[in-house]
């Protein structure tokens, strides 16, 4: 007896829309938009089209909800990243440490590029539902935030609804052409995840591309104090 993770995610939220309507898509999109637990839009929406083409579920209001939980989700994911702003500096490990030049950097690169950071990632699976935490901590402008947020997510919504709608019984093909993108970032954070941890264990050292710690240059590191 096998288990699907992909599948059982696909069976709850086919569940929660079916039991609870228009709320459940609400709540799907606001879940999915903070990005924990990890939910895929790219099946909760297509679902909810064909819920439309279906007749089940009017078409404008599944439309604003589902723009309206994504905002939602988005703005709390923000107020986390902008509230954990002064308690996440000083944590880390070793040269892995953040410290407040880095934050620095990061309110540089959101004052110049934050809209169009911002906006692209709304139409990126994943990263869509992560986007709005550095941009909190960074503290972007509400405002800015906010309408970018909004220019982002809103095409993403109308066009996975659409597809819903168009491939009524057959809606899952949509998540098919989604899983190859969402396998490949994934697998990049698998990547970034394991160049940390070679830094943190002293195979790496800092910075890129990646190259092995001499004797030498972890001799002359400077001492941690605990």
């Amino acid at each position: 007896m096998s288990f699907s993770l992909v599948g059982s995610v696909i069976d709850l939220i086919v569940t929660i829309l079916s039991v609870l309507g228009l709320g459940g898509l609400f709540a799907l999109m606001v879940v999915e938009s903070f990005g924990i637990p990890p939910l895929p839009s790219e099946v909760i929406l297509p679902f909810a089209g064909f819920l439309v083409a279906s007749g089940t579920f009017p078409l404008v209001p599944t439309i604003a909800l589902a723009i309206g939980g994504a905002i939602a989700g988005s703005c709390i994911a923000y107020a986390v990243g902008r509230w954990w702003r002064d308690r996440i500096t000083g944590l880390g490990i070793g040269s892995l440490r953040l410290e407040p030049r880095h934050l620095e950097r990061m309110d540089r690169y959101f004052a110049e590029k934050g809209e169009v950071t911002v906006a692209v990632a709304r139409v990126i699976p994943v990263i869509r539902a992560y986007i709005s935490y550095p941009a909190g901590t960074a503290r972007m402008s509400p405002a800015r935030f906010l309408g970018f947020t909004l220019l982002g997510s809103t095409p993403f919504v109308l066009a996975l609804v659409y597809a819903g709608m168009l491939l009524r019984s057959d809606w899952a093909v949509v998540t098919s052409y989604f899983e190859y993108l969402d396998y490949a970032i994934f697998a990049l954070i698998a990547v970034v995840v394991g160049y940390v941890i070679l830094q943190v264990a002293g195979v790496l050292a800092p910075g890129w591309p990646p190259r092995r710690l001499h004797r030498g240059e972890a001799a002359s590191a400077p001492a941690k104090s605990g």
